[in-house]
């Protein structure tokens, strides 16, 4: 597979329009299970060593941020491709409705929160994005985060929106700045695949509890969903902060996707293993000196 962080069939840079219609919920070639398996086992190998550089040079922190619809693999593909770290400098977290502490503050604070230390891997399994993604379909969810300016569905305008994608992208920029690499996912699943998932779950008891009869009546709103992505990717992709369109009616192929790009990721930071300065350098010196010298 070809370097795939600047392939502009998956990677988008800029801002400007965007359309999912021009980009494909398969991924093209003709790679089977097994060699997308194999393929993910040696990333997930580089990955590992990657990680043990990425920890103690302790200058860079990256941050995985994930958007599906429900069903499109979210969670299967973080436990696949992640499956080969270091639990110690990774941290998942997975944002629900937020609390009532959560809604009185700033529509960023809680994410904020969760952003991980440099030498760390944070990975966000829905975002910051859920504002302007369930919140720009069902837009009487803002009116209980009792926002000063707005007092009615009428004050939730163009310009509102507007507002919060350049808040994101000011905040997305400061910790760019600082250090954090910042990869954000969008599992590009069809609504077929969407289908056939959900009567997956139905069907086999052992995943009913993936399943909320809710969730059928959430995917009724799939146009205006699909409107919410384009216009959040378009507003906020940057070569800072790129999105990456991963094709997931296969989960296989987006899992091997995935772990394709954060190996590229972790291999363009150029990271070299940190050296000890002289003061530690002689310490570790006279440590071993003085181990060789006791009497076993």
């Amino acid at each position: 597979m070809p370097s795939l962080l600047s392939d502009p069939r998956f990677a988008i840079t800029k801002t400007g329009g965007f359309s999912l219609k021009d980009h494909t919920c398969d991924l093209p070639g003709d790679l089977g299970k097994k060699e997308l398996k194999e393929q993910l086992e040696a990333d997930k190998e580089r990955i590992s060593e990657l990680q043990e550089v990425l920890y103690p040079a302790g200058k860079h922190a990256l941050l995985m941020i994930f958007q599906a619809m429900d069903a499109a693999g979210k969670d299967s593909c973080i436990r696949h491709v992640m499956s080969g770290v270091n639990p110690q400098g990774v941290r998942v977290w997975s944002f629900k409705a937020p609390s009532t502490l959560e809604r009185s503050h700033d529509f960023l604070w809680r994410h904020a929160q969760a952003v991980p230390e440099r030498g760390h891997i944070g990975i966000h399994n829905r975002s910051h994005y859920e504002e302007v993604l369930v919140t720009r379909v069902h837009p009487e969810f803002i009116l209980g985060q009792n926002i000063p300016t707005v007092l009615s569905l009428k004050d939730i305008d163009a310009a509102f929106w507007g507002s919060r994608y350049s808040a994101i992208r000011a905040w997305e920029k400061q910790l760019a700045d600082c250090g954090t690499v910042i990869m954000k996912f969008f599992l590009n699943m069809s609504r077929k695949e969407q289908k056939k998932r959900f009567i997956e779950r139905i069907d086999e008891p052992a995943k009913n509890w993936k399943f909320n009869a809710g969730d059928v009546k959430e995917r009724g709103h799939w146009d205006a969903y699909m409107k919410a992505y384009e216009a959040a990717i378009g507003a906020t992709a940057a070569p800072h902060a790129p999105w990456f369109i991963i094709p997931a009616d296969e989960q296989w192929e987006s899992r091997a996707m995935v772990g394709r790009l954060l190996r590229e990721q972790l291999e363009a930071l150029k990271m070299v293993q940190p050296k000890p300065d002289p003061g530690a350098a002689a310490a570790l010196k006279q440590a071993k000196a003085d181990l060789l010298a006791e009497k076993d």
